[in-house]
């Protein structure tokens, strides 16, 4: 891929639909992906099309809803899924290479909750191309040999990671945390069992954030519980790993970003949202040794959940790229 992969992006469409979107907070990767391979200079970037293994559709989901359903009076996906159609067949007519490969070397990067359904409305249309989505379900139609899953990451205004770094394992003495909202059913369960009965796994709904510093706590523990919320995935894994906290995934379905080559096992664990009760057992039992193993693979793993301007090898965006290239690898074109 270092020497090979070659982004084309269209250049047909008009911001801020099109070759634009949020660049923080929690689909901020959307406009960061687009910026940087519109705008960076890196070697993945073509020159021309008739060079390109890949071709980025330049539409930000977000930007759609904020501008399209504004205000919000229906949530019928039916504009959403028109407006990009639409840009399909724009493309289609004017350039060979939807057609030569039925989309399948085409790809689209969104963390938006509606981006799942771009294509729901017509799937033989969208049958081959590529989703790079944070909502990675594999029950609602995210299929992992086809669509890539990139992290959730909350993106500071103005900044591309966490303000502070968390404390060494010895120093961490809070076993598991979590705060936030009860959203979803996963989340509804652990909260309606844990909220604020445990000081070893202090588990609470929002926080004052005028007297207590969420980052910091996450810093000060050894595992992070990242369930999920409505949607599969979590700015919360991101987090947990930038501040060096074993995450702790509990979720269904969840395709996890970049499992094609970073086996999650080594660095995460994985409990069972039928198994909720059991999280401080479960937790007491990973030994001291087995936790540090834990903890060291996390900070070894941590490169791959940044953004960095301009990228960097096995960065996020890198780490993207790469998910994208191994999809096209099992494409093979029409003569």
């Amino acid at each position: 891929m270092e020497k090979r992969l070659k982004v084309w992006v269209y250049k047909e469409g008009e911001p801020p639909l099109f070759h634009g979107g949020p660049t923080h907070e929690i689909y901020g990767i959307e406009g960061q992906f687009i910026h940087e391979m519109e705008n960076g200079k890196n070697r993945f970037i073509a020159r021309h099309p008739d060079e390109a293994h890949t071709f980025l559709i330049p539409i930000s989901i977000t930007n759609v809803i904020s501008y399209v359903y504004t205000p919000l009076v229906t949530y019928s996906r039916d504009q959403l899924q028109r407006l990009a159609v639409d840009y399909i067949r724009i493309i289609a007519d004017k350039y060979p290479y939807w057609n030569r490969s039925n989309g399948g070397d085409h790809f689209f990067v969104s963390c938006h909750d509606w981006a799942p359904e771009i294509s729901t409305k017509n799937p033989e249309l969208f049958k081959n191309f590529i989703r790079v989505l944070c909502n990675a379900n594999t029950s609602e139609s995210f299929q992992p040999q086809r669509d890539a899953s990139v992290p959730e990451i909350r993106l500071p205004r103005g900044k591309l990671g966490l303000p502070y770094k968390g404390l060494p394992p010895s120093n961490r003495t809070i076993l598991a945390f979590f705060a936030g909202g009860s959203h979803g059913y996963i989340r509804q369960v652990m909260l309606e069992y844990w909220k604020d009965k445990d000081d070893e796994i202090q588990i609470h709904g929002y926080l004052d954030k005028k007297k207590t510093d969420y980052y910091k706590l996450m810093g000060q523990s050894k595992f992070c519980l990242c369930p999920s919320g409505y949607e599969v995935a979590s700015p919360r894994v991101v987090a947990a790993i930038q501040l060096g906290c074993v995450p702790v995934i509990i979720s269904e379905n969840y395709s996890l970003p970049f499992s094609d080559v970073l086996d999650w096992s080594k660095f995460s664990v994985h409990i069972p949202s039928k198994r909720i009760p059991e999280i401080k057992e479960i937790l007491k039992k990973i030994s001291e040794r087995k936790y540090l193993v834990l903890q060291k693979r996390v900070m070894q793993v941590q490169r791959h959940f940044m953004v960095n301007k301009p990228i960097k090898p096995y960065d996020m965006i890198h780490m993207l790229l790469h998910s994208v290239w191994l999809r096209r690898l099992n494409l093979r074109l029409s003569n």
